[in-house]
């Protein structure tokens, strides 16, 4: 099968990517995609890589795969830490073993420093880095049980306003480092990852990379509903089951929205329903800044699912020349 899409053969390998916020479809479309090309999944997403998470991090389910190969999925257990750099040397092996098997690897998700740290080789120095301080991140995780996190976050905002902006107050594990990062080196982390990104002239890749959008009150319409539905399927018993788990409240794996509402219920800081309103807020918020991202990312095919009639006939026309498969 011909899978090139430009005119005569690049000897970079080939990449696609599939990127968009939270429900806007990207799991069906990623599926339709690859058995259409002969392409295998890598999961790009932080959360489905843990096992025990389904109905929280909407996992694709081994019906939904149509026999699609995915990766990255349900490979690492809760208590395992998972960042950028991890997920950067996994999605590598996986998409050097797709490649070999002579089929298209297709990146799959919503979580921007992954896709950008795979797609570009860059060194995002956010999480588990070698000039980590004990004592600086410490007192910052102190500072953050005694006066809260969105206090924590102030800080980043005098130093580091990109960062402020970037990172949420929720996500303390980054926030920290942001700071960390400042207290070392004397300049924001910001400006070391802008820098980094210089490095997307050279991508080792030969890549196709498509954001699907839509309308926005269409988009959090549809993410309300979604997490109604994860209540019905089942999230809460899926919560009660980690927390007898005993992993702990400060694990990559518990940061994730729904884990985290339904947790402080479990503890008794919320009712349920609060909870649940809560979880639909922050997948809003979220999908928000995902749309964000995707707006300032550069050669960037973006396809509006309300837009568009067969999701496949918006991918091949930007991969192939004359809008077919060879």
């Amino acid at each position: 099968m011909m899978y090139y899409w430009q005119e005569g053969k690049s000897d970079k390998p080939p990449l696609i990517i599939i990127a968009g916020p939270t429900g806007v479809g990207k799991t069906s479309a990623s599926v339709r995609l690859a058995k259409e090309i002969d392409g295998e999944i890598v999961s790009a997403d932080s959360m489905q890589v843990y096992r025990h998470m389904d109905i929280g991090t909407a996992k694709v389910r081994p019906e939904e795969m149509e026999g699609v190969p995915h990766h990255l999925i349900d490979v690492l257990e809760p208590s395992e830490n998972y960042d950028v750099t991890r997920f950067k040397e996994m999605a590598k092996d996986a998409v050097s073993g797709i490649l070999g098997r002579g089929r298209i690897p297709i990146i799959c998700g919503g979580t921007g420093f992954y896709i950008q740290a795979l797609l570009y080789d860059i060194d995002f120095t956010e999480e588990g880095c070698a000039d980590a301080s004990e004592e600086i991140r410490k007192r910052y995780t102190e500072e953050a049980e005694e006066k809260g996190r969105a206090a924590v976050h102030e800080r980043l905002r005098l130093i580091d306003p990109l960062s402020y902006e970037r990172i949420p107050a929720n996500n303390l594990k980054r926030v920290i480092r942001a700071l960390e990062f400042y207290e070392l080196h004397g300049e924001p982390i910001s400006a070391h990852n802008d820098r980094e990104k210089e490095k997307w002239k050279n991508s080792p890749y030969d890549y196709r990379f498509f954001a699907l959008t839509d309308d926005r009150e269409k988009l959090y319409l549809r993410i309300n509903k979604r997490v109604d539905r994860m209540m019905e399927d089942g999230l809460l018993s899926e919560v009660e089951s980690l927390k007898r788990m005993h992993i702990p409240r400060t694990a990559t794996s518990m940061q994730a929205i729904g884990y985290r509402e339904i947790l402080r219920y479990l503890d008794g800081d919320m009712s349920l329903s609060e909870a649940v309103e809560e979880i639909k807020k922050n997948s809003r918020h979220y999908a928000k800044r995902q749309l964000t991202w995707l707006r300032r990312e550069h050669e960037v095919i973006e396809i509006n699912i309300s837009e568009t009639g067969d999701i496949l006939d918006g991918f091949k026309k930007h991969l192939f020349s004359n809008g077919h498969i060879a």
